[in-house]
């Protein structure tokens, strides 16, 4: 019988094999060869990786859409468009559903962006007005305070009208021109759609790739992320849907000026884990104070008691599984990814650090399964 050809070794081991060999003609140990090799590998792709971090984020966004639109394109195949093709059920979700969101969206970011005007123009007066309220002598108790808040106001008073305005005036510019950008109105949508309709055979092609465990282990993951990422992101719609509904009415009921600006940009912080929620409070506080509202302390009230409903309700019923991160490891992920890239790189510490829990331990099982199948 012919003697059968050994099965050919992937690039990066037949590569690593090399540098060992040629280790060991210099007269060196391969294994430190073989392991310097591979740190040098890694080391190349997270620089790769962090180079290109610009580019990765549109396409992560475009995966993380085609994961919200995936269960409407679900109910659209079987209800809708049934015997039709998918590609005739993706039109359909996409001239209705992200059609009617561009055009929401941006109608919410005009609203906004009116408001953001509106309270630059009426900083100045905010300013006198709160002057005014702390030099007032009741109560009597809280003297020291007020006049030292008033000492401060006095002396930087300029400076913070010099720092407010100019953010206040180019806030509204900044958030239609990013709800109108080309990249999120026309570029993600469309990769969102090449994911949604080649998914299935984008990943039997990579999985093809692989053999034997490696194979099995690498589906195990996919299907771990394809949960993970499908509830994570339908979870931060749904709380940030909560949030600008929860918030705009509250404020339109005490009569908080400005109410659509701060719900829409409380919202818009629900993507940034752990820090977006405290710094929504943090800014309708400072918001209501300044412009002088009534029920101040009723309005922090209902936004603490609904921060408690949905961390401790609606955001772990959303995310049943899968994202079980610890609140220290949340922090060190969300100021880890702003120092690396911003706030994307807050937004996605979450998904990552998920991510990496998920490759952890489907290794471990590999590992454990490999090692009892050699001793059985």
């Amino acid at each position: 019988m012919g003697r059968v050809a050994a099965a050919p070794q992937p690039c990066p081991q037949r590569a690593a094999r090399r540098w060992a060999n040629i280790a060991d003609m210099l007269g060196f140990d391969g294994r430190p060869a073989r392991a310097a090799w591979s740190v040098f590998l890694v080391a190349l792709l997270l620089a790769i990786v962090y180079l290109i971090r610009g580019v990765l984020l549109v396409f992560v966004l475009a995966i993380l859409l085609a994961y919200l639109l995936s269960p409407v394109v679900s109910l659209v195949e079987r209800f809708i468009a049934r015997g039709k093709s998918r590609t005739f059920s993706l039109a359909l979700v996409y001239v209705l559903l992200v059609g009617g969101l561009v055009v929401g969206g941006i109608a919410i970011g005009n609203k906004a962006a009116e408001e953001a005007s509106n309270m630059a123009a009426a900083f100045p007066r905010f300013v006198d007005g709160l002057k005014q309220r702390l030099a007032s002598p009741d109560p009597a108790w809280l003297q020291p305070v007020k006049q030292s808040m008033l000492a401060e106001i006095d002396q930087h008073g300029q400076d913070l009208r010099s720092a407010a305005l100019p953010f206040l005036q180019g806030l509204g510019t900044h958030v239609v021109g990013v709800l109108s950008n080309a990249v999120f109105v026309v570029l993600i949508p469309v990769l969102s759609f090449f994911f949604l309709k080649d998914g299935g055979l984008l990943k039997g092609q990579a999985l093809a790739l692989m053999s034997g465990g490696r194979r099995e282990m690498w589906d195990d993951i996919l299907s771990d992320l394809h949960v993970l990422l499908g509830q994570f992101i339908r979870a931060l719609v749904i709380l940030s849907l909560a949030t600008l509904t929860v918030y705009s009415s509250i404020f339109v009921i005490a009569g908080l000026p400005f109410a659509i600006l701060l719900a829409t940009v409380a919202a818009l912080l629900e993507f940034i884990p752990m820090v977006g929620p405290v710094a929504a409070i943090v800014i309708v506080f400072l918001a209501a104070t300044l412009s002088g509202a009534n029920h101040i302390l009723t309005i922090l009230a209902l936004l603490i008691a609904y921060r408690f409903f949905q961390d401790y309700i609606l955001s772990p019923h959303l995310m049943s599984s899968g994202v079980e991160l610890h609140p220290l490891l949340v922090i060190f992920g969300a100021l880890a990814g702003a120092e690396l890239a911003g706030i994307p790189g807050m937004f996605l510490s979450v998904p990552v650090l998920a991510t990496l829990r998920v490759f952890y331990f489907r290794v471990r099982k590999a590992q454990a399964s490999s090692v009892s199948s050699a001793a059985s």
